[in-house]
């Protein structure tokens, strides 16, 4: 599992460290920067894969930008030379880089300054390699030697999960397949394409193993006596709805038997975002470690708070330990979390007086656990115990 994150000089992150554990939480005001902490992971993970451009930025979810505009530029410090990034296991492996983005010229993939790669004390990829060598400036290093490192490595293994890490940002017209996902991958697009598909999967190698996990998925969806994709929706849906070849099929336990089923073009959205959820959570194609920007959008706080819940013990059943980081604006949220068990963190983000985004760990200290007897942490966010509100 990655413990530790480090960021330096990527757009409103002067210098921030990230402490992870599996159910990440970012609360804030909008635009403080918590989806910037996303997206440097995401400009890590493509650095991780051995080149970094618009094409692989894309692919894990990081929206483009002006090539200036990745890079820190405040008033009050000094634009950096470079970015770097971090990232280290709990089993003691470090994958380090500095990349220099061209800020005239947006064309060119970005440029390796320096790059390392460790594993205990084994030097994989050393700092010095890439001035020693005529290497292209633009490929990553660490990438290429992975084929000489035993898979099971502590290396080999953070720099898979690095490698696949993506950034889903779901919409209700994808989900509903009303309109293509632009990036499509397996199990599920990072806007929520390929529901269907990805369901139908999901239903057949786990949920139909699992009848406990099946009504744990159900149970937060309570009009729903049944779900199931079909490719035969003729009759489910209007000649005029666009419509991919698998079509998810609900069947409303309070409606008659004759008009009973829907599509998930008719379906409450809430249904559609936490079947999403919940494939990312226990399909075994999902990534390893990925993020989910806004996880709250399109829910009801009750919905969202029994979510929020399920994940933790979601997320548990992966031997590999796979990590999930979110970002939420619903004080409902928090009431799912559990901040006692150690692998659930969550975190205040915040701009500090010269513009800076500031990460700050809310863990259960002896005051805030005293005013949890008598609220819950939604409650103590919005009355600004917590912090990480908007200053309006």
């Amino acid at each position: 599992m990655i413990q530790i994150i480090q960021i330096d000089g990527f757009k409103s992150v002067v210098s921030q460290t990230l402490d992870l554990g599996r159910v990440n939480c970012f609360i804030g005001a909008n635009g403080v920067g918590k989806s910037n902490l996303l997206e440097a992971i995401g400009v890590l993970s493509a650095a991780a894969s051995g080149k970094v451009d618009d094409e692989s930025l894309l692919r894990r979810g990081v929206r483009p930008g002006m090539p200036r505009l990745y890079k820190t530029s405040f008033e009050s410090a000094s634009v950096p030379v470079h970015i770097g990034l971090r990232a280290q296991s709990d089993d003691g492996a470090i994958y380090r880089v500095s990349l220099l983005n061209p800020l005239e010229n947006p064309e060119p993939a970005w440029t390796f300054k320096t790059e390392r790669l460790t594993s205990g004390g084994d030097e994989i990829v050393s700092d010095g390699v890439r001035n020693k060598r005529n290497l292209t400036p633009t490929a990553g290093l660490a990438a290429l030697k992975l084929v000489e490192v035993d898979s099971i490595s502590p290396a080999a293994k953070l720099m898979s999960r690095l490698q696949n890490f993506a950034i889903y940002s779901p919409n209700t017209p994808t989900l509903r397949a009303m309109v293509s996902d632009p990036q499509s991958r397996n199990p599920l697009g990072l806007s929520g394409g390929r529901l269907a598909e990805g369901f139908a999967e999901f239903r057949k190698t786990i949920l139909d193993q699992d009848e406990e996990l099946l009504d744990s998925v159900f149970e937060l969806v309570d009009w729903v006596a049944d779900i199931q994709t079909t490719s035969s929706a003729g009759s489910l849906l209007s000649p005029s709805v666009a419509r991919t070849k698998d079509v998810l099929k609900f069947t409303d336990r309070f409606m008659r038997k004759s008009r009973n089923t829907l599509t998930a073009y008719d379906a409450s959205e809430g249904a559609l975002y936490v079947l999403f959820c919940a494939i990312l959570c226990l399909s075994p194609h999902a990534p390893k470690m990925f993020a989910i920007d806004n996880l709250d959008q399109a829910l009801n706080p009750r919905l969202v708070g029994r979510l929020t819940a399920k994940l933790t013990s979601w997320l548990a059943l992966d031997s590999e330990k796979r990590q999930l980081l979110f970002t939420a604006h619903n004080p409902a949220v928090l009431d799912g979390l559990d901040l006692s068990n150690p692998e659930v963190r969550l975190f205040a983000v915040e701009r500090n007086s010269e513009g800076h985004t500031v990460v700050r760990r809310i863990s259960l200290s002896p005051e805030l656990l005293e005013m949890q007897a008598t609220y819950p942490l939604s409650r103590l966010w919005l009355m600004g115990n917590l912090g990480a509100m908007p200053n309006v």
